[in-house]
């Protein structure tokens, strides 16, 4: 009678790959690392641009909820903020307000726009009862400024 190792002489002992089989040559890897850093120079610049995209979209609505904010403070307090007092008053109670019912954001960095400056708050505004805006990513005048108006 044949014991198991003379019909199948593979089953105890695994077989050991040869060396030519153990791993990835040099001009293999190089090849995937090229292939790699050719996708990431294509796909890159659709990133940053769907980024910016968001960033902008964001300072929108950052713009729609403080501007809500506003009106609820005026309809406690009789008037909008002065431009002095600026958007602070949101978050603290200022001396000048009787009937603050606030805070009215609990965080100030609901304050700042998405380029990390203060978003800019102006009462009376130029442009609407009361100017909100921020000056975008340039962060200077006459650049691209998403505002209430």
């Amino acid at each position: 009678m044949s014991s198991l190792l003379d019909i199948c002489p593979h089953a105890i002992r695994p077989a050991r790959p040869s060396s030519r089989q153990a791993g990835f040559t040099l001009l293999e890897l190089m090849v995937v690392i090229v292939i790699l850093g050719m996708l990431a120079a294509i796909a890159t610049p659709q990133v940053m641009k769907y980024l910016g995209g968001a960033k902008v979209d964001t300072a929108r609505l950052q713009i729609q909820n403080l501007s809500t904010i506003l009106d609820m403070y005026r309809l406690q307090t009789g008037s909008y903020p002065t431009t002095a007092e600026g958007l602070a008053v949101l978050v603290e109670k200022p001396a000048s307000a009787a009937n603050w019912n606030g805070p009215y954001v609990k965080r100030k960095e609901s304050l700042i726009d998405p380029w990390g400056s203060p978003f800019l708050y102006r009462y009376p505004g130029q442009h609407a009862e009361f100017d909100l805006y921020s000056l975008g990513e340039s962060r200077t005048e006459g650049g691209r400024t998403i505002a209430n108006w």
